[in-house]
């Protein structure tokens, strides 16, 4: 267990009017032009900020001290407040972060073969009501600033240790992530700017939703990212006592949107389904998934429910698992079992964030 800071926000005199982190290169320039700043500065702004992960405007020495000054009197550069890191057996680190207005969120970073990936929040709690989530039980706070987003990112990987190799980027943590589109789109902007940000590749960043169908139309418009589903049942009935928002957009409505996204050749559309016992994991359940799924290019997660303490609901056996699997695998639909990691170490989502706010 740690208990640091991975840096202190900067000050928070009234004359810093904002976190630069919020904001895209695009963005940037376009502030940067009112104040009178060449518009390239932004490429040397954003290179100090992602690649050499400075803190102070002082520091980006190709800047002339006047600007730094300006600059500095402008914006902020912040970081998160780390309040714990728990490591798992398996390699699984959670990382508990604390914000400017003492409220808690998680990012888990996941060790693979060869690489790592990282699950980031996007919202300080959730207000998607799905009865299987532990971070649905604290409601919902409020958005993360883009800048919140992209910081999850941008401090692990200061601190991480060389045998880390971060490709892969899943907004999978707390919150809606299409519920918070705005913000979300721009950290997303920034993780995959090639040039000066964090240079990941969009083929290796996904979002995920419980099914915000108009948004979907968006991020195809406005991303090349992945696009995961949270679908979880075959049927209205069951889906819409599991997750409130299949009434508003239920699964054939959800399923329309996923075969409009704009998919490069290679790629398939992620559908995530959390097996729960005597609810979901039947033969005649994984018989209708593949009949929903056929039209699209599809591949699936089946995820074993995490128990957590106050649930109702008990994780499928392994041999039932299995079964599911088999159903699918012998209809040609690719599914993958993925394994639960760091479920010694408050794995449920939302865990840490409720004994931290429990303690409080």
């Amino acid at each position: 267990m740690v208990n640091n800071m991975i840096c202190q926000d900067k000050s928070s005199s009234s004359s810093i009017v904002s976190d630069i982190n919020n904001l895209t290169k695009d963005q940037l320039s376009k502030h940067l032009t009112q104040m009178g700043i060449e518009r390239f500065r932004s490429n040397q702004i954003f290179k100090w900020i992602y690649i050499h992960q400075a803190d102070t405007f002082d520091a980006m020495t190709d800047l002339g001290k006047e600007l730094r000054e300006r600059l500095g009197s402008h914006f902020s550069i912040s970081r998160l407040y780390l309040k714990e890191v728990l490591t798992s057996k398996d390699g699984t680190r959670k990382y508990l972060f604390g914000l400017r207005d003492k409220t808690f969120i998680e990012s888990v970073l996941i060790p693979e073969r060869d690489h790592s990936t990282l699950c980031i929040s996007s919202q300080v709690g959730c207000a998607q009501g799905c009865r299987f989530c532990l971070t649905a039980r604290g409601g919902f706070i409020r958005n993360l600033t883009a800048g919140e987003i992209v910081s999850q990112v941008r401090d692990i990987l200061k601190h991480a240790t060389p045998e880390i190799k971060l490709t892969n980027i899943v907004f999978m943590g707390m919150g809606e992530p299409l519920a918070n589109y705005k913000n979300v789109t721009n950290a997303i902007h920034i993780l995959t700017d090639s040039d000066f940000g964090l240079k990941f590749s969009n083929r290796k960043v996904t979002v995920s939703t419980s099914g915000m169908v108009p948004k979907i139309d968006e991020l195809g418009r406005s991303t090349r990212v992945n696009l995961a589903v949270s679908l979880n049942a075959t049927d209205n009935e069951t889906r819409s006592r599991l997750m409130p928002i299949n009434r508003k957009y239920p699964i054939e409505q959800l399923l329309e949107a996923c075969r409009r996204f704009p998919l490069p050749p290679t790629r398939r559309i992620t559908f995530e389904y959390i097996l729960i016992q005597g609810v979901n994991d039947s033969d005649e359940d994984a018989r209708r998934l593949v009949k929903l799924l056929r039209p699209i290019r599809a591949k699936v997660n089946l995820i074993a429910f995490n128990e957590f303490e106050g649930s109702d609901f008990k994780r499928p056996d392994d041999a039932s698992i299995r079964r599911f699997q088999e159903i699918l695998y012998e209809k040609n639909l690719t599914a993958v079992i993925r394994k639960s990691k760091g479920r010694d170490i408050c794995a449920a989502c939302g865990q840490l964030c409720a004994n931290a706010l429990s303690s409080s």
